[in-house]
C-alpha cells in the first residue's frame, strides 16, 4: 500500500500552506451546476483551518486554451466556498496566479485565514511543468498538500513540480482516501473481487482490461466497447460502435481471462434503435431487443438488454469488492438508461466494498440517488483508470513518504 505522509502526520501551526485541490467545477454562466468537488475539499480545508494553518487554495478549471478569460476565473468558487466555511475566502485575482493580490493577501494572512488563487492554468506553463512557475507557487509556502486527486496523474506545475521547491509535502484526506480505496482495491481485494467497465471506447480502457484481468475474478464489459468484443466473437453488431482497430486485441484479452481462469461476461443481449438519438435525451425513440448472436445489420446498440441486466446483477451479489467504471449504454438517454440504472441498484444493494471510478458512472450514480450507498465515489475519472491501470501517478508519487 502506498504510505504517504498526510496532514494528520505534520503540525501547520502559524505555517503556510498551500493546498492543490480539484476545483474544476461545471459552470453555467458563472454559476457553479454541480459542488461536489467543492464538498469534498472541505474536510481537509477545515482541518487546516484550525490547527492554525494560513491555508492557500489554489486548483485549475477548465482547460483554459486561450489564456487568461473571465469564464474560466475561480471567482464563483471562492464566494461559494466562503459560504460554505463560514468565512470570507479572499480571492486574489492575479492572471499570472502568483501576482501583487496573491503576495499581499498572503503576507497579510493570520492563522486560520484563507485565500484563494486564480486557475492555475492561466499560466502556460503549468501544463508544462515548467520550474518557474513552480517556484513561484513554492515561493508563497512552506508547506505543500496535494488533495486534487483528480488532476494528480497529470505532472503539471501545482500537482508535481511545486514539490521540488519545498520541504514537507503532505496529501490530504480526499487523496489518502483516493488512494486506500483504489489502491487497496487493485491490489489487496476482498475476493470475490468484481471490475465492470462500460463506455464509449475500448481504446481508453485497453491497459485498465488487462491488469484488472489479473487482479479481478470477474471483469464485466458494458456500454458501447462490448460491441467490439462482441465482434471479435463474430458477431454481427449492425450500426454498432466498434473500434476495428482493437478487434484482435480483444481476442487476445478474451483468451487471456480463459488461460487465467477469469471471467469475462459480455452482454447476452442488448438493446438496438435505428439511428442515434438526436438530440441525445430525446425520450420518443424506438427500441427493440435482440439477443447478442442475433443483431441486425441495420440497427444499433445503444444499451444491456434484460438477460444481460439480470446476469450482471447477479455477479454482483456475490462479490466483496467491486469496482465499476463506465456507463453500460448512452444513460443521457432516458429510454437507453436502463443497464446503467440497474447496475447502479445492483451496487446500491450488495454488502459488497462499492469504488465508483468517477466520470459518468459517478454522475449516473449521485443522479439515481445511489451516492450514500456506495463505499467510495473517485473524484477522478481518468486519474482513477490510471491507479485500475496500476500506473504511478506523479502527483502521489511526489508525496513525502512516512
Amino acid at each position: 500500500m502506498l504510505n504517504k505522509k498526510s496532514i494528520d502526520d505534520i503540525n501547520v501551526k502559524g505555517l503556510r500552506v498551500l493546498v492543490r485541490c480539484d476545483f474544476n467545477v461545471p459552470l453555467k454562466a458563472g454559476v457553479i451546476t454541480d459542488e461536489n468537488r467543492i464538498v469534498a475539499a472541505l474536510p481537509t480545508i477545515k482541518k487546516l483551518i484550525n490547527d492554525g494553518g494560513k491555508v492557500i487554495l489554489c486548483s485549475h478549471l477548465g482547460k483554459v486554451k486561450n489564456g487568461p478569460n473571465e469564464d474560466e476565473s475561480l471567482a464563483p468558487v471562492a464566494k461559494r466556498l466562503s459560504e460554505k466555511l463560514g468565512k470570507e475566502v479572499v480571492f486574489a485575482a492575479d492572471d499570472e496566479v502568483v501576482g501583487p493580490n496573491a503576495k499581499a493577501a498572503v503576507a497579510a494572512m493570520k492563522d486560520g485565514d484563507v485565500v484563494l488563487l486564480q486557475n492555475t492554468r492561466f499560466r502556460k506553463e503549468e501544463t508544462k511543468n515548467e520550474d518557474n512557475f513552480s517556484k513561484e507557487l513554492a515561493s508563497l509556502c512552506d508547506v505543500y498538500v496535494n488533495d486534487a486527486f483528480g488532476a494528480c496523474h497529470r505532472a503539471h506545475c501545482s500537482t508535481a513540480g511545486i514539490t521540488k521547491f519545498v520541504k514537507t509535502n503532505v496529501v490530504g484526506y480526499l487523496m489518502q482516501k483516493e488512494i486506500e480505496f483504489l489502491g487497496n482495491a487493485v491490489n489487496n481485494p476482498v475476493r470475490p473481487f468484481v471490475a465492470i467497465l462500460g463506455g464509449a471506447k475500448v481504446a481508453d480502457k485497453l491497459n485498465v482490461i488487462s491488469n484488472l484481468l489479473e487482479k479481478c475474478d470477474t471483469l464485466i464489459i458494458g456500454g458501447g466497447m462490448a460491441y467490439t468484443f462482441l465482434k471479435a466473437k463474430g458477431y454481427e453488431i449492425g450500426k454498432s460502435l466498434v473500434d476495428d482497430s482493437k478487434i484482435d486485441y480483444c481476442k487476445e484479452m478474451m483468451a487471456k481471462a480463459e488461460s487465467l481462469g477469469k471471467k469475462l461476461l459480455l452482454p447476452v443481449d442488448t438493446v438496438m434503435i435505428e439511428d442515434f438519438p438526436n438530440p441525445i435525451d430525446d425520450p420518443s425513440i424506438k427500441t427493440e431487443v435482440f439477443d447478442a448472436d442475433k443483431m441486425p445489420a441495420d440497427k444499433e446498440g445503444c444499451d444491456i438488454g434484460p438477460k444481460t441486466i439480470e446476469l450482471y446483477s447477479d455477479a454482483v451479489k456475490t462479490a466483496k469488492t467491486v469496482v465499476w467504471n463506465g456507463p453500460m449504454g448512452v444513460f443521457e438517454n432516458p429510454v437507453l438508461a436502463a443497464g446503467t440504472k440497474a447496475v447502479a441498484a445492483a451496487l446500491a444493494d450488495t454488502d459488497a466494498t462499492t469504488i465508483i471510478g468517477g466520470g459518468d458512472s459517478a454522475a449516473a450514480v449521485n443522479q439515481l440517488g445511489y451516492g450514500s450507498k456506495m463505499s467510495h465515489i473517485s473524484t477522478g475519472g481518468g486519474a482513477s483508470l490510471e491507479f485500475l491501470e496500476g500506473k504511478e501517478l506523479p502527483g502521489v508519487a511526489a508525496a513525502n513518504d512516512k
